[in-house]
Formats: C-alpha cells, structure tokens, sequence
C-alpha cells in the first residue's frame, strides 16, 4: 500500500490538539472545535480528517506509547514521531496490536482506572473497556410536542440526512452518517434534541404525566428537564436548579426552541435557596455530577483528566447532593438517582450508603444500570427511592 500523504498544516493541527489536549484542563471537544474555527481555509475533508485522528489518537494514547516502546511525551518531535505509529497502526495497518496485553494497555487506560475498574466490575470490565472504545453513535430525540418520530424521519430524509429508527427509546432515532445538524431547519425550529438513547430513558423512571411537578436538581444545560417536559405535555411544572448559571442560559434558549413553556430555572448559590421549595414536589430528578466515565467514547480524554482524588471528591459530593435534595421532597414522593458512570462506587454502593443513612425515611424501589456495551446507549445508573416520611 502507497503511504498515506498528510499535509503538513493538518499534521500540526493534530499535533497541536494533542499538546493542548494533554497539558491544559480543556477537554479535547472544545480545542479541536476552537483549532477549526481558527483554520478558515480548510475544507470539510480536512476538517473531518483532523478532527478523527486527533479523537482517535487521544482514545489510544496508552497503547501508542507502548507501541512506540517510549514513555510519553508532549514535545513536537516525540508527537511527530507518535503520529507514525498512528499511522501505521490505524490508517495504514501495517502495524499490529501484540497478542496477550492487559486490558490497561490493550484498550488504552490510565493504569490506576484500569486497576479500580477491574476490582469494581470483574469480568465485565473487558466487554465494558472495549466498548468504551467504539466511535459512539450520533442520536437525536424527536420532540413530541411539535413532531412525531415517524414524522422526524421523513423531514430528515428530506434534509438530505440519513436515519434509522431504534428501540432503545420510543423517541430516539439514530443518524446512518455523522453529520453537522446545527444548520438544519428540523434543529433551528426545535423538532429534535442531540441525546444520548440510554439518557432518553433515564426520565421514564420517573413516570412523569400531565400536572405534574417536577425538581431537576443538577440540571446542566437541561437535556432530561426538556424531555420531561414533553412527556407531560407541557402541562406541569419543572423547576430545574443548577450551580451553573451559563448553563441554565442555555438551557432557557433551549427551552425556548423546544417550544416548552413549563421549565423555570433556580441558580443555586447556597442551601437557603432550597428553603422555599421544600416539599413543593413529589418528583424529584438527581441526575448528579459524576466521574463520566460511562462516556468516555463522546468524551475521550476523561481517560486521562480523570484522576484518583477527582473521583474521591466526586463521591463525596454525590453523597452531600443526595443529602441535601432529598430533604425537599414530600413523602410518599419519588427520587431518581442517576449517573453516567460504570462504577459501582459512585452508583450502587453510593445508593446503600444512603439508605443505610436514611432507613426509616427512604426505600428502593428498583435499580437498573444500562451498558455502553448497547452501541445506542453510553453507561448510565438509574435509582429509584420511595421517600416514606419526613
């Protein structure tokens, strides 16, 4: 095979995102999105070109080095050095991956989450680890309060944008082709959210309908609040609290999108902002902060940033949210405990805990932990607590 020809200004673009990638707290999503913006000649090709083996090289970042037979450095020489591996290894593959590699290696993780998640998951760890490492698949989520799935697919294919139906959730349709969809009519006028199948589901739990009120405790920029609020038809109330006021303004402009008037937003500074809505609901989402690592295949460089005391202290403040919210809700009232997380520390073992806290007040209902091995779903947990009395 006649090696591959890389220019050269795409071959330091890809260095660059590795440098910055590696060196900074950035996650690799926004620096490949902003080295892109700063590239006006380059074309789609090039783009996609850049943007893939960047990903790629990040997701391999281990099992590269080890190839290479080198420990890892950031200097433009090594780097350089580093992408012809790469190349022979995943583009050209006329290098071979050696047989009998511990998983650290053979599916490129830091050393010390390979060790945890081997203790926390056994076995399931080496289906988990591999498919943590597949290209994840782009899903939308119709919105049923201006579209129906059927009818989403139809306008798409209209767009000229190929798409399939899943099962994973009665909403959720998966795109054949990446695609930039932000430009599309069908994502300008609101008829479809870009969410993740197994995030889809995770509202379900909450059994949601019409007049409902509604909590979303750490609602981010509100991806499960506006789902919520079409499976009640927007007849309802959802008050959707977060620490981070950028991402309620997000929210509120996709709300705004979506065509959904029920959403209210609190910006939540400290416990006394709790005070007037205790007991105002029955329904409570804690979708809460978390190590991420059920989607390391959209975020690959959490492979990386992610570190021992990182995932310590989000345990921590897991229990201190769980804590704090489930005070607000009215008894006989039911709170959904959910992450993006593989590990039963921060799922299973963090829910126990929490009951054995609460033994009197609180039971569990069902849990339900859905696998990234499911290539329409990353690696969620989902929790549901009964609140039995005050």
């Amino acid at each position: 095979m006649e090696p591959l020809r890389i220019h050269s200004n795409l071959l330091n673009g890809i260095l660059e995102i590795l440098k910055e990638s590696f060196s900074s707290k950035i996650y690799a999503h926004r620096i490949i999105e902003n080295q892109l913006k700063s590239k006006k000649k380059w074309g789609s090709r090039d783009r996609a070109f850049v943007a893939k083996h960047s990903y790629e090289m990040i997701r391999w970042w281990r099992l590269l080095w080890f190839l290479k037979g080198e420990e890892s450095s950031l200097s433009k020489d090594k780097l350089n050095e580093l992408f012809e591996v790469y190349r022979s290894w995943a583009i050209e593959e006329t290098l071979s991956t050696p047989k009998d590699l511990s998983i650290g290696i053979a599916q490129s993780y830091a050393p010390w989450f390979d060790k945890i998640a081997e203790k926390e998951l056994g076995k399931e760890w080496v289906s988990i680890s591999q498919a943590l490492n597949q290209e994840a698949n782009v899903i939308l989520r119709a919105n049923t309060l201006k579209t129906t799935k059927d009818e989403l697919l139809k306008i798409l294919s209209a767009e000229g944008i190929e798409s399939r139906e899943t099962q994973i959730s009665a909403e959720a349709i998966v795109l054949k082709k990446r695609k930039n969809l932000k430009n599309l009519t069908s994502f300008k006028s609101g008829l479809f959210e870009i969410q993740d199948g197994g995030s889809q589901l995770i509202p379900n739990f909450l059994n949601p309908v019409e007049g409902d009120k509604i909590i979303d405790c750490c609602s981010g920029a509100g991806g499960k609040a506006l789902s919520l609020a079409a499976k009640i038809n927007n007849r309802g109330e959802i008050l959707c609290i977060d620490t981070n006021r950028k991402k309620l303004k997000e929210l509120e402009s996709r709300a705004n999108r979506a065509g959904v008037t029920c959403i209210k937003t609190l910006h939540y500074k400290d416990k006394k902002d709790l005070q007037k809505i205790s007991n105002w609901s029955s329904k409570l989402l804690l979708d809460v902060p978390c190590s991420g690592t059920g989607v390391i295949r959209r975020d690959v460089d959490i492979k990386w940033k992610l570190n021992s005391k990182i995932l310590a202290d989000t345990i921590q403040l897991q229990q201190e949210i769980l804590d704090t919210y489930s005070s607000l809700l009215k008894p006989g009232g039911i709170l959904i405990y959910a992450t993006c997380s593989i590990l039963p520390s921060e799922n299973e073992d963090q829910i126990y805990k929490f009951l054995n806290r609460n033994k009197t007040v609180f039971e569990l209902q069902e849990q339900k932990r859905l696998s990234p091995v499911n290539k329409d779903s990353d690696g969620y947990y989902v929790a549901v607590l009964k609140k039995i009395k005050d």
